[in-house]
Formats: structure tokens, sequence, C-alpha cells
């Protein structure tokens, strides 16, 4: 961008221009350096459409995006991608994104493949030029080399990968390749981090000396909620929670014979999806017809105690709905909340040094995991804490001068007491940057427990997109919200709407801004820390693990696409 155009930008708060949608295509456009000029929108297939692969179709403009295909093996999944989750704003639906009328018309429009093989298979038949993937972290890495392959544009959501020698080969073969490969960690579309780092590059700020970040949820073990551990269709296991399913189907039945008008149309919605998650044991029994859960590719893990008694099963069925929890298919809470908050803890650090292209990487790290209230039905820490120490702009390793001169970032994520929410904290000499739950920031300036004054900015929803709420010396205004607000962007529809609008530009200076090297930095460093607190000793991040073209990891493997011939 120009100076001039930065200039706007700088002001973009200051001149109110926030209040509204600019060129057709929203504040993300005007943001993030692209228009509406797409000529058509790229065709896409989505691999995976559960939870996040939801939320990114409820994201999706259909001026940049056309979904001609869809692939999951769970019949929920597959119902949720055409008729949304009921009572889920940010995940509505195929149907409600492009405004088909039944899902019956939706499918004449999108294909339904089960496995994702069978989508890649017929990528070129169906016309697609690119792909969204969503899927369980351990097959990111199989999925999107297998489409970059074929030829086709990946964004995939985050964690880039599960080891730092798959994240490496997917950057190499998108490089070979000439493709876009895209990582979906949105704050670097989030209009509120783009105005934090702003301020910190104006020095509003001052000096950065320390960063704060925490993410804590109220999971507790059953009978009380876990949302991590999902609840398994009846008859797959002897749970009472997998019997919350048919409780759920029974109690929306009752509603319906009660109610009339709209609040039958809801329950009649409610009972549909009820009935699809059900459905879903399929996957647990051969005599169904369908492939089982096993024969895709989960696994069974039986938990042993110190004398060899099983005290946990877990199925393949049950591996499939609960991935995040197992180490064979995610990597915890530094991979699914952890690696976002030490993103946008690098976009701050990076911002120190005013160059728009520099993505700081950390010195050491040193952590801490534990798991003190779930018991052996996962193999993921349910607390994590670690200080990750990054550079200043001035930071000389061997100089007595500013060999001190780093920037410690504090990350703690814990379950069982959701106290605080998420967020981070900058400090800075001159005063202090809050960010709550990717929608509102606070500039309190002055570095006194009271400050000078704050400035408050709040993304809030709304039928023509996100805007920015803003008030100066006081508290923000309350967001809009109603039955005619739309959810509020964190990102997801801008990072959407531009790799599309890369695919349709494409030029050495026009890349998502999530590309594989930023990605790569923001993989070493959430799984390093795994590391660090699984061996309890701190680790020193080498500079060649950020570097895609070098063979070296932190886990000792080395990169080799020659494994995906």
């Amino acid at each position: 961008m120009n100076n001039s155009n930065e200039v706007t930008r700088r002001d973009f708060i200051k001149t109110g221009v926030a209040a509204g949608a600019v060129a057709g295509v929203g504040l993300g456009g005007f943001c993030f350096g692209y228009n509406s000029a797409m000529g058509s929108p790229v065709r896409v297939g989505v691999i995976g459409t559960g939870d996040e692969g939801s939320v990114l179709i409820g994201a999706l403009n259909p001026s940049f995006v056309d979904v001609k295909a869809i692939a999951d093996i769970r019949p929920f999944n597959q119902f949720r991608a055409f008729n949304g989750d009921f009572g889920v704003p940010v995940r509505p639906g195929l149907m409600s994104v492009y405004g088909w009328k039944t899902e019956t018309e939706a499918r004449r429009h999108v294909k339904v493949y089960g496995p994702y093989e069978e989508l890649l298979e017929n990528a070129h038949k169906d016309g697609l030029e690119a792909i969204i993937i969503a899927t369980p972290l351990h097959l990111h890495a199989p999925i999107a080399i297998a489409a970059l392959n074929r030829g086709l544009h990946v964004i995939t959501e985050k964690l880039m990968g599960q080891t730092v020698h798959e994240c490496k080969e997917m950057a190499r073969v998108a490089d070979r390749q000439k493709l876009y490969l895209a990582i979906g960690h949105q704050r670097h579309y989030n209009l509120l981090y783009w105005q934090a780092k702003d301020k910190i590059q104006r020095g509003v700020l001052g000096e950065i000396h320390s960063i704060r970040a925490q993410w804590h949820r109220n999971n507790l073990p059953p009978p009380l909620s876990d949302s991590w551990k999902m609840p398994l269709p009846p008859g797959a296991k002897d749970e009472p929670k997998m019997k919350s399913l048919t409780k759920d189907l029974e109690g929306a039945r009752k509603k319906l014979s009660e109610s009339y008008g709209k609040e039958a149309e809801g329950w009649l919605k409610k009972i549909a999806q009820t009935e699809a998650q059900i459905s879903d044991i399929v996957l647990n029994d051969a005599k169904s017809g369908g492939k089982t859960a096993e024969a895709l590719g989960y696994k069974g893990k039986q938990v042993k105690d110190a004398g060899g008694k099983v005290i946990y099963e877990c199925t393949p069925l049950e591996e499939l709905l609960r991935w995040r929890l197992w180490d064979r298919t995610g990597a915890g809470m530094m991979a699914e909340l952890g690696s976002h908050q030490l993103d946008a803890a690098s976009i701050f650090v990076s911002a120190m040094y005013k160059e728009p292209d520099v993505h700081a990487h950390p010195l050491r790290v040193v952590a801490s995991a534990n798991r003190p209230i779930f018991g052996p039905d996962r193999d993921i820490e349910d607390h994590v804490f670690c200080v990750i120490e990054f550079p200043t702009p001035d930071y000389v390793h061997d100089d007595p001068k500013t060999h001190r001169k780093k920037v410690a970032v504090q990350y703690a994520s814990i379950n069982g007491n959701g106290y605080l929410g998420y967020g981070e904290l900058v400090y800075g000499t001159k005063g202090t940057l809050a960010l709550e739950k990717e929608t509102e920031l606070k500039i309190l300036t002055g570095s006194g427990d009271e400050g000078d004054g704050e400035t408050s900015l709040k993304l809030s929803g709304g039928g023509g997109g996100p805007t920015l709420d803003t008030q100066s010396s006081g508290p923000a205004k309350k967001a809009a919200t109603g039955p005619g607000a739309a959810p509020v962007s964190k990102g997801y529809a801008e990072e959407l709407e531009h790799w599309a609008w890369c695919i349709r530009h494409q030029a050495p200076e026009n890349k998502p801004r999530c590309h594989p090297r930023v990605a790569l930095g923001d993989a070493v460093i959430a799984l390093t820390t795994n590391m660090a607190a699984e061996q309890g000793r701190p680790i020193k991040f080498d500079p060649a693990w950020f570097d895609p073209d070098k063979d070296e990891t932190p886990e000792g493997i080395a990169p080799d696409i020659k494994r995906y011939s």
C-alpha cells in the first residue's frame, strides 16, 4: 500500500469512516487491500463441515466463493453443512448463505462426498479451483498436499499441521506448484487487531515491554459441561452423556406438541438436527452398509493404570468425534487455543519493528502443563502455562547493552473456571492495550493505575456486515444486537474473501496475510511449547525451524515431500 493509503488507514477510526461499509466489500477490503472486482467467484470444495467448517461456511461471501462440493464422513456434519446449526448464528448453513429454499435444491448445486479422497478425485470434473480444509488436525497436511498436487489452491484451518516437518512439506509443495496456501489464523484479518498493530507501530503505547494472554474456559468433567467431549450417538457407548441426545430428542418432540407457528418451526429444525446427530451411529456398525470410523482410519485406544488394568477405552468413533482430546489426532490446547493468542503476540511484537513484512520469531520458551481436573478419558492436558521471550528491535544476543532487551509473553489456558474469559494485554511505557474476546479493543494511555484517558473500539454485527463502535475517554457503546443483527466478524469472512481475491488476482505482491512462512512460525511456537511442557525444560528456538527451506525441525524429522508422490 502506498503512503497516502496508509495515512487514510491511520485516520480510519478518528474520522469515523468505520461506521459503514467501503467500496461494496465492507471494512475488510478497505483495511486489507482488496476490492470486489472478482469477475467470477472462486469455485471451491469444503472438506470437513463440522464445528469449524460450518463457521467458515457461515462466513462465505457468495460474490467471492462458490461452493460446488463438500466432503465429510459424518452424516451429522453433512446435514449441518446445508441446514446450519440450530440456534448458532455463526453456523447458518449453505442454504442460508446462498439463498436456496430447500436442501433438495441446494444439493443440485453442491456435490456431496464422504471421504475427502472422493472429492479430490472428482475435483476437476466438478470444476473446482480451490479447497477449504476444516478437518481434525492430523489430516491437514495430507489433504492440503494432495489438493496442491492436483493443482488446487488451499486454505486450511489452524494449526497449519500436526508437526513442523509436515508444515514445511506443505509450504514446499505450495511453492513448487505456485499455488496459494493460506492458514486460518483469523486475527490477521480482525479489524481490531489491525487497529492494535497500527497503534503499536505509531508508538501510541511507547516501548512495549510485556504481553499477557489467557484463555479461561468453564469446562468440567461430566455430568457437567465439557465442550471438547462431544456426545456420541446413543448405542455407541454406555455413558450417561451419550444418552443426552435421546433425551434432547424426546424433549424437542414434547415442545413441538405444545407449540405452533414459528415456534413449532424452530422445534422441527431442532428435531431434524438431533436426528442427524444420532445418525452418526452408522460409523460404529459395519452392518449399516457404510464404512465405519475404524475403516476410515480412526483408531481405538486403551488407557491402563500402573498395574496394567484398563481404566478407559476410546473407540474409533470416539476418536473421530473427540479428536481434540487425543495426541494421535490433535495437539492439545496450544494448537487449538494458544496458537491463536501467541499468533496475536507475534503480531504485536512484529509491529514494534515498524516494517511491513517482519514476522518476529521468539528466542526461548519455558512451559508447564498438567491435568488436575479431568481423568484418563483423554491424552491432552487441561492447564497450560508458558513464558515465551521475543527479541525487541534493538536486541543483539552478544551485546551486553542489549542482550536483555526482550519482551516476555506470558500465556495461560485453563479449564474448570471461565473467570475473565480470554484476551490479550499489551503493556507499554506510555499506555496499555487490552483486547477482549476478539471483539473489543481498549487503549488506556498513561502508565499509572488509572491512566490519562481511554479509547474503546468494539466490533458490532449488522445487516451490512461488521462495523466499529468507537468511544473516547469512557466505556465503549453497546454493540448492535437484536433479531436483525448479523454475527460479529472476527476475521473469518475477510480471510476467505482475501484468499479468493488473491486467486483471481495472482501476482507476487498479492498473497494471503497468513501465508506459509507466517503460519509456520505459529506452528513452531505452539508445538515447541508442547515439547517444553512435556520435557520439563526450557527450549531455545532454532532460527532454522522457522525457515521452510531448511530441514531442521524441533522434532528432529526432516521434511520429505517425496513421501506424498
